[in-house]
């Protein structure tokens, strides 16, 4: 039988530990979940809290500080923050897609020099970040080999698309408003990507599937024809299995992997903005309504911190002074107020301790929401 969005919804939370708290080391939590967006850099904090019994942020603080959990750009162009031990098949997984966006982009082109040159420059750079170093400091490097090129140009790109992870930098979540960065101390040998390609996939559908070629590709920025390169050989060594989808849509799981029953109660929950349940996918009818998507996701690219209800997007939230605003697109039953209510309890703990008004600049979103239902948590 064809698996409906409710079953993959299901599948979703479970493999995300979003049915039930977990009790889990971070570094577990971060492998089981594959990656959680860094973006802002409180959102992996939240992530966490949303998923794991007794969270407690000074273990993702060591985390980040012993180098187990690091933050670099991978998946998307964009910041996550993953098991140091599957970096470097992420990384290299991703070169094309980083190399693409960075080293054809005129803002690296204005340099004037060759990909070729800025590749000879990485073991270079690389031996400069032996300690954490600054935006500044490999610009002023950089000036000093080649003279001052216009900028953006050279770090610019290369800080994205080489290896290299963000340096904590201290503040309420690891990481402050000006980067540091520091030579990845994992990286995978040169040579053929497939691999680390098929790695990469494999990783994806142990937390987000079962799951579409073009799924892969969205959570990835993977091009579709390398994800179906990737998906032949794990297919024909039955390391990945084949099933359907709705309206004949083949999905690719992995063999065994959580398929919870369709009637598993999903508590309510406080995401945080970017989380990966709702960007892992091309097609997100399992975890969010279409008529909800435009206004979670908005043109810029910022995805709201949203309420999960039964498992799917109900509405946003955001800290205000009196407690968490809990903005529902739809009425809620009063036992998923209530559950939220709880919620809002438990997070407005943790922010207390650290930075009570997370996504503050984000706030004009919320003069364009429609909303059935405004209410201030706990209130």
């Amino acid at each position: 039988m064809p698996l409906t969005d409710r079953q993959l919804n299901r599948a979703t939370l479970g493999r995300q530990l979003l049915l039930r708290r977990e009790k889990l080391a971070v570094v577990e939590a971060v492998h089981r979940v594959v990656a959680l967006q860094a973006q802002e850099a409180v959102s992996p904090y939240l992530a966490l809290w949303n998923r794991l019994k007794s969270f407690d942020p000074a273990d993702l603080d060591q985390a980040f500080a012993a180098q187990s959990v690091v933050k670099a750009s991978l998946m998307r162009i964009t910041l996550h923050a993953v098991d140091a031990t599957d970096y470097p098949a992420f990384h290299q997984a991703m070169q094309p897609s980083l190399r693409a966006a960075r080293l054809n982009d005129r803002r690296f082109k204005v340099a004037g020099l060759s990909i070729d040159q800025a590749d000879d420059l990485v073991p270079h750079l690389q031996k400069f970040a032996n300690k954490p170093r600054t935006n500044a400091d490999f610009e002023s490097w950089l000036d000093d080999r080649l003279g001052v090129l216009p900028r953006p140009g050279v770090w610019w790109a290369m800080r994205t698309c080489g290896p290299f992870w963000h340096a904590p930098t201290g503040g309420p979540w690891s990481f402050g408003p000006r980067p540091s960065y520091i030579a990845a101390r994992a990286r995978p040998k040169g040579g053929d990507v497939g691999p680390s390609m098929q790695g990469l996939v494999r990783r994806y559908l142990e937390g987000f599937g079962p799951a579409t070629a073009k799924d892969i590709a969205q959570f990835s920025t993977i091009y579709v024809p390398p994800i179906r390169d990737a998906l032949r050989p794990l297919v024909d060594a039955g390391d990945v299995v084949c099933l359907e989808g709705a309206n004949g849509s083949e999905l690719y799981d992995v063999p065994g992997g959580l398929l919870p029953p369709v009637d598993s109660p999903a508590p309510p929950r406080l995401m945080a903005m970017w989380d990966s349940v709702l960007l892992a996918y091309a097609d997100r009818a399992r975890m969010i309504p279409a008529e909800y998507r435009k206004h979670v996701m908005r043109n810029n690219g910022d995805v709201l911190p949203t309420l999960l209800v039964d498992g799917c997007v109900a509405g946003v939230w955001r800290p205000v002074e009196r407690g968490i605003e809990a903005t529902a697109f739809h009425r809620l039953s009063d036992e998923a107020w209530k559950g939220l209510a709880a919620e809002a309890r438990g997070l407005l703990k943790v922010l207390a301790d650290r930075e009570p008004t997370i996504y503050r600049r984000y706030a004009h979103w919320w003069t364009t929401l429609p909303s059935d239902d405004v209410r201030v948590l706990p209130g």
